[in-house]
């Protein structure tokens, strides 16, 4: 008489049971980690955007756009942030005057990050839910114009 050796189909199927139960537990919390990790990533982008428009006004009259920052000799910001997309986030200075500026970063999926937005006084703000429109002019103390938005920590 010969043995055999090797897994019957109902083992076979049980490992791929737990297999699949342990990736439904595992990949929600992933996905959330990286919606987190990305939301810090805009948050730092955008307190290294402030203090490049610092640096940029104090040298010239008015604060600068990304592609003034991006593209001066030395830069002020990387060449990547400069380009307006980085790390899952569109980030604009929509609003740039001689005394003013507005920075915003949206989430390329705005149906599951925060948006973010820091002015001169450098403030960092975010939205208070997923889905919340980046402000378009200036605002004082994360009252944006469009509402929805409160300090960051």
């Amino acid at each position: 008489m010969r043995t055999r050796k090797g897994f019957t189909l109902v083992e076979i199927m049980i490992v791929v049971a737990i297999i699949a139960l342990l990736a439904a537990i595992a990949i929600p919390n992933l996905l959330r980690a990286r919606i987190s990790a990305q939301g810090a990533a805009a948050a730092s982008a955008l307190h290294t955007l402030a203090a490049a428009q610092i640096q940029y006004r104090a040298t010239n009259t008015t604060y600068g756009t990304l592609a003034l920052l991006g593209g001066a000799t030395p830069p002020y910001i990387d060449a990547t942030l400069a380009t307006g997309t980085k790390q899952g986030y569109t980030y604009a200075v929509p609003v740039n005057t001689g005394t003013q500026f507005v920075a915003t970063a949206v989430p390329v999926n705005v149906a599951q990050a925060n948006t973010y937005y820091i002015d001169e006084s450098g403030v960092l703000c975010r939205s208070d839910a997923v889905s919340t429109a980046a402000p378009i002019a200036h605002a004082v103390n994360c009252a944006a114009v469009v509402g929805g938005f409160s300090e960051a920590q």
